[in-house]
């Protein structure tokens, strides 16, 4: 096999063609930029935008909208479900759980045709936040609190988490980071959805497999590590010190650094100022001063720039969310691109099936039991 290419972890091989999203010269959704998409669009916008291609008439957004608040409501049993699953539990187990539970209760479940998984992908995108805000409740020993019509995604989600009004600014906030973190080209959750689609199972069982690939810290959980090192920093008056002597160890710190991204991500860079505005009004201008000077060290000694997961992890704590649901809301918002490349996989499939580089022994001769 000497004459096919081998990198550790395909880095940089071609692995197939995609119109969703491109990451070469920043970040493209459709043809459209990320920083254009967080400035103007809402969540619901970038949604139907990922899944049909385009970006919606008013009349299209409207209906999409209604389908997405009729389709926001989950089976009694699953909720059953929920409650009988163990404290222990991690929420980003449960929200894989959940996503295969979602299946046996969906009306498509036995179609992989285009129209029917477009219809999937919706359901799930309305389904899996009522999940996700369910289970939290029912941890803090708290009834859930049902959707309501008339909210967008990210207002409904933090209604759905608290039981009360979330102020414009939260909205927002919520908002932007669910269009950042909607599609990125072949990331390994990604790949690992066109995979198992690949073979024709079915739209759930791609996105419970890409939750799977999502749940690593070195791809989803990192906006969790993120959160760990802030917290044991403490404060701006110990960051300088601490990070200097972390890079003296060699240790690896989280949320900086990315496989493609060498001069920086576009999308960490447009979350920064609104992760300055939110500390602000909700009074931790010290986590984010103490924030600033690690990324001037990390930038200055080891030339790495901040990844999304460093100012995220941020911006859902200044909003008040644990920990434990960082991730899951990643998924909240990637089941879009998610979908959209199993859509898209399915529509010209081959099967994902590549080579390996043999390294173990030649050939050896069968040995009796008594030759060995």
């Amino acid at each position: 096999m000497n004459d096919l290419i081998y990198r550790p972890g395909l880095e940089g091989i071609i692995a197939g063609e995609t119109s969703i999203s491109t990451i070469t010269g920043g970040l493209i959704y459709r043809g459209y930029s990320i920083e254009d998409l967080a400035e103007h669009a809402t969540f619901e916008e970038v949604a139907y935008l990922i899944l049909y291609g385009e970006l919606p008439q008013p009349s299209e957004l409207e209906q999409f909208q209604q389908r997405l608040s009729a389709a926001a409501t989950i089976h009694p049993e699953i909720i059953e479900i929920l409650r009988h699953i163990p404290a222990q539990v991690s929420a980003m187990d449960v929200m894989r759980t959940g996503a295969s539970l979602l299946a046996h209760w969906d009306a498509d479940e036995g179609d992989n045709g285009r129209e029917a998984n477009l219809r999937k992908a919706e359901r799930l995108l309305a389904q899996l936040p009522v999940l996700m805000a369910a289970r939290f409740r029912i941890e803090q020993s708290l009834e859930p609190v049902p959707s309501e019509s008339g909210r967008s995604l990210a207002d409904n989600l933090l209604w759905m988490l608290h039981g009360e009004e979330p102020t414009e600014q939260h909205v927002r906030a919520m908002d932007v980071s669910l269009i950042l973190y909607a599609e990125h080209e072949f990331n390994a959750s990604t790949f690992t959805a066109r995979v198992v689609c690949s073979t024709l199972s079915d739209l759930h069982a791609s996105i419970t497999a890409a939750i799977g690939a999502l749940k690593g810290p070195l791809h989803g959980g990192a906006n969790e590590r993120v959160m760990e090192v802030l917290e044991e920093v403490g404060s701006a008056d110990r960051a300088e010190a601490w990070v200097r002597n972390a890079l003296q160890q060699k240790v690896r710190i989280m949320g900086f650094g990315h496989r493609v991204y060498k001069t920086g991500d576009p999308r960490a860079r447009y979350l920064k100022s609104l992760c300055a505005q939110l500390a602000e009004t909700t009074g931790h201008q010290d986590m984010e001063q103490m924030a600033n000077v690690i990324e001037t060290v990390v930038v200055e000694e080891k030339q790495i720039p901040p990844n999304l997961d460093w100012p995220s992890a941020r911006l859902y704590h200044y909003m008040g969310l644990p920990i434990p649901l960082y991730t899951p809301l990643f998924v909240l918002s990637r089941v879009v691109g998610w979908s959209a490349h199993v859509i898209e996989q399915l529509d010209d499939n081959r099967l994902i099936r590549p080579r390996a580089n043999y390294t173990g022994p030649e050939a050896r001769a069968w040995l009796a039991p008594g030759e060995r």
